[in-house]
């Protein structure tokens, strides 16, 4: 390509970061050919990420197979047939045991972490520690400014409304664990994140005071430079392919919270209803008291309206402790990969900027001054790492919300099987009494 000066940026009007000249392009024929309406593979892969994500599978069984017996089947045969990594996993991490501190300033929950992984990075194959919520929350500090192009997955929220959970409850503990082993998983299965140093040492370090009490390192200062942006430099345009992710994002975060909260307000009407339905129940039993021949039947509502009062109450814990915990994640995640797109559009800022610097020198430059080529580099890292993210938490999302949708539907097909088998079973007594008539 010919050496001669850049052609001026234009200042107005929205352009995408692909028609931007590079400071060593020149007035030759191919820039006469810019006006070419073909969409790159970049942004057909958009499109894609627009359109079929919006909508969740079905989960339908396929043409031409039988349907399965039960809907527990149903959503065996799912996990089953999502199942499909086939990669051979070398690190594998759980979290459980959690054990209650109390100290003299403070009260607090620890978890155990067990690790087991044949990598070089390790000196044993196996360890365990104990970590606390901020151990956790340190780790995901480190990763964001360590490796500022990757989605780093969320935690679960730290403060609770006073007065409504009691955070030392062993639901809410176990909650907790479930959150934060699913954190862990997240990054284990990440092919950048899990060979993180801070991963690392988070897994293995018997004090990780000692670690935290360090410096920032020069790996960490990486993810610093991100933030050093040209001030006052407005970003010229989005690229269309990571626009398409923003309003998607923008829109899935409003959808899963109104679903979140409609569903908070359902559970509460249930728990509400629960409380009914245990006055309920007595009031038969006392009656049955006063009664010769209805004593039987009256004891036999009682006992019914007990069995469905257990069965409500059974859907009540499955619908806080595994659907609402999920949504809240997504909510979560959606914010933290909103957090990576911003960060990579400081980065395109920054390079616009330095385009535009170097295109309003007047002198020849027969080369690319070396900033900017490693804003370029970075950009193109960035954007990437950021696809490559995108596509994967995709990939994760269809399969959780697969499996959550599934589980949901299988749960309330089972409370209702119980409720309509309490109430079966009294129709034979009532039968019974009336043919004695």
């Amino acid at each position: 390509m010919a050496g001669g000066p850049p052609k001026a940026l234009p200042s107005t009007g929205p352009h995408s970061l692909r028609d931007m000249p590079h400071p060593l392009a020149g007035s030759s024929s191919e820039e006469a050919v810019g006006g070419d309406s073909t969409p790159s593979p970049d942004l057909l892969m958009a499109r894609s990420f627009g359109d079929k994500d919006l909508i969740l599978p079905n989960g339908g069984t396929p043409a031409g197979t039988s349907s399965p017996a039960s809907s527990s089947s149903l959503l065996n045969r799912l996990q089953l047939d999502d199942d499909i990594d086939g990669e051979t996993r070398d690190l594998f991490v759980i979290v459980d045991d959690p054990k209650k501190h109390v100290c003299t300033m403070e009260t607090y929950i620890t978890y155990r972490i067990t690790t087991k992984s044949t990598r070089v990075e390790f000196d044993l194959p196996e360890y365990s520690v104990r970590r606390r919520y901020q151990d956790f929350d340190w780790l995901r500090s480190k990763l964001e400014e360590s490796q500022p192009t990757h989605l780093i997955p969320p935690l679960p929220e730290k403060f609770v409304v006073k007065g409504v959970v009691d955070r030392f409850s062993e639901e809410f503990v176990e909650t907790r664990r479930k959150a934060l082993d699913k954190f862990l998983k997240r990054i284990t299965d990440h092919p950048v994140l899990s060979f993180n140093e801070h991963f690392n040492v988070f897994l293995t370090a018997k004090d990780l005071n000692a670690y935290k009490k360090q410096g920032i390192a020069l790996l960490t200062r990486m993810g610093e430079s991100v933030k050093h942006v040209t001030g006052g430099y407005k970003l010229r345009t989005r690229p269309l392919e990571f626009a398409a992710i923003g309003d998607y994002l923008d829109m899935f975060a409003l959808k899963l919270g109104t679903i979140d909260r409609i569903a908070q307000r359902i559970i509460k009407e249930e728990i509400e209803y629960l409380v009914e339905l245990r006055e309920y129940g007595p009031v038969y039993s006392t009656w049955s008291a006063l009664e010769g021949e209805l004593a039987e039947p009256l004891e036999g509502v009682s006992a019914c309206i007990g069995n469905c009062s257990t069965a409500l109450e059974e859907l009540t814990d499955d619908m806080t402790e595994d659907f609402l915990p999920v949504l809240r994640e997504y909510i979560l995640y959606s914010d933290s990969m909103k957090s990576v797109l911003k960060k990579r559009d400081q980065v395109q800022a920054e390079y616009e900027a330095k385009l535009e610097a170097v295109a309003l020198r007047k002198e020849d430059r027969p080369k690319v001054p070396a900033d900017v080529e490693k804003c370029q580099d970075r950009m193109e890292c960035f954007n990437a790492d950021l696809k490559a993210d995108m596509e994967r938490w995709q990939n994760n999302k269809r399969q959780d919300f697969r499996q959550l949708l599934m589980g949901m539907a299988d749960k309330n097909i089972q409370y209702y099987e119980k409720c309509l088998m309490a109430w079966e079973s009294i129709i034979p007594l009532l039968q019974e009494k009336q043919e004695a008539k």
